[in-house]
């Protein structure tokens, strides 16, 4: 049962007199009021009643056409409408209600002739609005003024005919004062007969149209815009009915169904699914199911919806069309979550053109693969920004291109889109070239080539050739970042290479040993600090552990062979077999030790190497968290020359945590820690031996002189702190072992073979990465400044 809101009806004192038209009527005095006479208007009407998008009109699914009637409330005073009659046909009675006269007609009215002639725009006599005395015989329909009204399609309109169903419209405000009726009663109902009291409070809480006031088509047409906004109906209609007091305004609602679920159809017209995980939808819907359908929660869920894609970067996520309710209470959702057709790459000059004078695109000297292998998003997938992004990152990161950014073109298919990948390519190859002269090398030249993108396909070609009066060194290399067609990102170097270094194995704290000419053994020209050559070349592969290319791999594995010819010569270039401690005339003052395995002066080295790593520094420069492990293995095969046979095994580990001590100027605060050790398993050759002391060892001693063995350990320590701008500050502690298994080089030298060292460093920042400036004390008192570029781990 629908609840109605009725008009208080207060009886008066009626008169009722019978004039000489044969009409009856009704008055009712109230005493102190002025007098008021209703009058029946009749108006036609050829415009629509204005309607929101997306809300029924209170006539939209009416199809009998009605004449447009109204009770109009005026001062009998008022004559400035003129008065139309009609030639009653019976009594006429009038109902008295307080300060009001309502005259309704007992038989039909013929009125539809004179509205008809009243709305006609061609002729500016006749008024647009007529006002009708009650004094048919029939019954005037006054609701009927509530209701659109058809336009026929001819001048006149016969008493019987059948109006057409055109579309009506009321007169605007402008051309007519909008008539009111009187309102008896306000129901509110549904088709199926039966709606929640829950419902119809919502209906009577919004509408404005109350029984004992009057209303107007305009303001039921605001009241069923109310009544939609609730978010409850499906369809509402407003239908008006008299009655002996007034008109009886019903709504009629549909409600909506409950809610039971809420699903999202992906990309339609094509097979990319959803990228939202299943139970998204149902997490930002689950509090509407159970309950009616309300338009206005659906909605916000849907903006609910949208800021999940946006949070998660699918930006160009959008709803198509409306959505759909089913009758069991299933919501559907299209959304096009923005389906990429095709990746492409668009080269640029410097000046940001895309062609060149002639108007031809611009070609770059990149292979398109090259870029396209750095992209995650591939076509067929939905655009997301946060993966964009981080494309555009790894392809910077190539260091191919000065400028790198990402631009959307339409798609042949409306709902999809075309990512072009703008890049602008900056050079990439160098050459230099420099001369010197020095003790060990005598005068010398040097030249050096670096490609950095040979072929296109960014491969790294660099190449360095010193030529000096005693010998030539070089070393040519070759490495691809990215294997053509490997899913794993692995790489690859190859190089061939002549170097030449004093070996540090061979120095002492206060002696060193030098080269012996048993041709000449007391000859103090032939007695050099010993200088290992190597000969060889070798290719290493290096991948990531990571099943996914895309993502930082934390543990990085690597294999490689290497052969090296391995010679120990004097700084003139000659091969020399053995080495000693000398006094200052030129004699032995130790045993003579062989420099090479062989004993020949020259050994044959094959290395399998093999090794892995885990990082998790959050900075691999300047880390001040996480950690990182590096271990690794070289097993040599025994040929040629000395017949090497050894197994070589290192470890070392860092870890970094922040803190905060001090407060010398804004910036992280780090404690590091650093622990690596080695040793080496059957033959050792003696320029493969472990060596401790210097800025990358234990700092305070110099390079080499703590200690050289076949086993070794090292721990450091160091507090990181910064101090203002680029200037950061470290003070530091470490601490080295040979374990007791120093060489016969070592003990003719009287290396300490463990020792400490600590002191104060000074870091400033430099495009090539801190400079490294540390001031070391070692425990046997002495003092050293150590250099180097980067943090020593």
């Amino acid at each position: 049962m629908s609840k109605k809101h009725l008009s208080p009806v207060f009886l008066a004192v009626v008169a009722i007199a019978v004039p000489v038209d044969n009409s009856l009527s009704a008055t009712a005095q109230t005493p102190d009021k002025t007098q008021q006479v209703t009058e029946v208007a009749t108006v036609e009407t050829n415009q629509p009643l204005p309607q929101e998008t997306g809300q029924n009109d209170v006539s939209a699914n009416q199809e009998t056409p009605v004449l447009a009637k109204a009770v109009v409330i005026k001062p009998e005073s008022d004559s400035s409408t003129p008065a139309v009659k009609v030639s009653p046909t019976a009594n006429s009675a009038s109902i008295a209600t307080p300060e009001v006269i309502i005259t309704t007609a007992t038989t039909p009215s013929k009125t539809a002739q004179i509205l008809k002639a009243a709305s006609s725009r061609n002729s500016e006599q006749k008024a647009k609005s007529e006002v009708i005395r009650s004094t048919a015989t029939t019954p005037a329909k006054t609701a009927q003024v509530l209701e659109p009204e058809v336009n026929p399609d001819t001048n006149s309109t016969q008493e019987n005919a059948e109006p057409p169903t055109a579309q009506p419209t009321f007169p605007s405000n402008s051309e007519t004062t909008e008539l009111r009726v009187l309102v008896s009663e306000v129901a509110v109902t549904s088709p199926d007969g039966a709606i929640s009291p829950e419902l119809e409070n919502q209906v009577y809480r919004v509408i404005r149209t109350q029984p004992g006031q009057t209303t107007t088509r305009s303001q039921l047409q605001e009241d069923i815009n109310a009544i939609f906004a609730t978010g409850f109906f499906s369809n509402v209609r407003a239908v008006p009915e008299d009655t002996p007091v007034g008109v009886r305004v019903s709504f009629v609602v549909d409600p909506n169904p409950v809610l039971s679920k809420v699903e999202v159809e992906a990309n339609p017209g094509t097979d990319v699914p959803s990228v939202l995980p299943t139970n998204t939808v149902d997490k930002i819907f689950s509090e509407q199911y159970g309950r009616i359908l309300n338009l206005r929660d659906l909605q916000e869920g849907i903006k609910q919806l949208t800021k999940e894609y946006q949070d998660r970067g699918y930006v160009l996520a959008n709803l198509i069309g409306a959505p759909k309710v089913s009758e069991t209470g299933v919501v559907t959702l299209q959304v096009a979550e923005g389906v990429v057709e095709d990746v492409k790459v668009r080269f640029r000059n410097k000046e940001g053109q895309e062609v060149d004078e002639k108007g031809e695109p611009i070609r770059g000297r990149t292979k398109e693969y090259v870029i396209k292998r750095e992209l995650e998003l591939k076509s067929g997938q939905v655009f997301n920004r946060n993966t964009v992004q981080k494309d555009l990152q790894r392809v910077f990161g190539l260091g191919l291109f000065e400028d790198v950014n990402v631009s959307l073109d339409p798609g042949t298919d409306p709902s999809k889109v075309d990512v072009v990948v703008n890049v602008a390519e900056r050079s990439s190859g160098s050459i230099a070239a420099g001369a010197g002269i020095s003790s060990a090398s005598g005068l010398f030249g040097t030249i050096s080539y670096q490609q950095q993108n040979l072929g296109g396909r960014n491969q790294k070609l660099g190449a360095e050739v010193q030529l000096g009066e005693r010998e030539l060194l070089f070393d040519l290399r070759l490495t691809d970042p990215w294997i053509a067609g490997d899913p794993y990102r692995t790489s690859y170097t190859a190089n061939i290479f002549r170097r030449r270094s004093i070996s540090l194995i061979f120095e002492g704290k206060d002696d060193n040993i030098e080269t012996y000419n048993p041709n000449n053994p007391t000859n103090t020209n032939d007695q050099d600090r010993p200088r290992i050559t190597r000969l060889g070349g070798g290719v290493s592969f290096t991948r990531p552990l990571s099943p996914n290319p895309y993502e930082k791999s934390e543990w990085v594995a690597s294999a490689g062979l290497q052969y090296q010819r391995v010679s120990s010569r004097d700084a003139d270039g000659n091969v020399r077999r053995e080495g000693a401690r000398f006094n200052d005339n030129g004699q032995p003052i130790s045993d003579r030790i062989p420099l090479t395995q062989s004993g020949t002066g020259e050994d044959d080295l094959l290395l399998l190497q093999l090794g892995a790593q885990r990082d998790r520094r959050n900075n691999p420069l300047q880390p001040t968290n996480g950690s990182y492990l590096r271990v690794g293995v070289d097993q040599s095969v025994p040929i040629g020359s000395g017949n090497i046979f050894l197994t070589r095994v290192r470890g070392n580990y860092s870890q970094y945590l922040p803190v905060n001590f001090l407060s010398f100027g804004k910036g992280p605060q780090t404690l590091a820690f650093n622990l690596q050790g080695g040793t080496i398993l059957g033959d050792l050759p003696p320029y493969e031996a472990f060596t401790l002391g210097g800025s990358n060892s234990v700092r305070g001693y110099d390079e080499g002189r703590l200690a050289t063995g076949r086993s070794y350990v090292q721990a450091s320590v160091e507090y990181r702190f910064p101090v203002f701008s680029v200037v950061s500050g470290a003070l530091f502690f470490d601490y080295g072992s040979d374990l007791g298994s120093s060489t016969r080089a070592a003990e003719i030298l009287n290396k300490n073979g463990s020792g400490y060292g600590y002191g104060l460093g000074v870091r400033v920042q430099s495009p090539l990465g801190p400079i490294r400036i540390d001031y070391g004390l070692s425990d046997d008192g002495d003092s050293r400044i150590n250099f180097g570029i980067g943090e020593r781990f």
